[in-house]
């Protein structure tokens, strides 16, 4: 689930939605394996081919005046730096989403929908702008040496350990 760019969402609500989980998970006695990624810079690195062909014109039907549309947002921009109250020459980009854009982010999510493999492979994400959490119910069981294991089946459904 993404909660960027989206009316009534915020980093808080993200978060309330990840621990309200975590909670719920100990309350049924099972471990929530959780892992963090801070994708920085990720518009930067956003290939213009793969958000076209393979995002916006495969997976989610785009084409046409739409597709062209997009395609000339994206292409023909370039940048430069000032640095030392020197400006460097024009550089091409030939990655990457215009930041500070309406647009931008939009595509930014279009480009990293990926949670149906997320899910496909029995995790659970959860995204605000650059940053995904990916997490992992794991039920907990007592063994008859006392000691507590745990199991998951990445189909996503739970296992007694053998």
């Amino acid at each position: 689930m993404q909660s960027a760019y989206r009316s009534h969402h915020s980093a808080e609500t993200a978060l309330l939605q990840v621990l309200s989980d975590v909670l719920t998970t100990i309350d049924d006695k099972k471990v929530t394996l959780l892992a963090l990624l801070d994708l920085r810079a990720a518009f930067d690195w956003v290939d213009h081919d793969i958000l076209l062909s393979c995002r916006l014109q495969s997976r989610f039907g785009l084409d046409g005046a739409v597709l062209a549309w997009i395609r000339s947002f994206l292409s023909d921009r370039t940048q430069r730096v000032c640095f030392g109250g020197r400006l460097s020459a024009d550089i091409a980009l030939i990655f990457g989403v215009p930041h500070g854009s309406v647009l931008g982010p939009l595509l930014f999510l279009l480009y990293t929908a990926q949670f149906d493999i997320i899910a496909s492979l029995g995790l659970i994400g959860h995204s605000y702008a650059d940053n995904t959490l990916i997490y992992l119910i794991y039920q907990i069981y007592q063994c008859s040496s006392g000691r507590e294991s745990a199991s998951h089946n990445p189909s996503g459904g739970m296992y007694r350990a053998a």
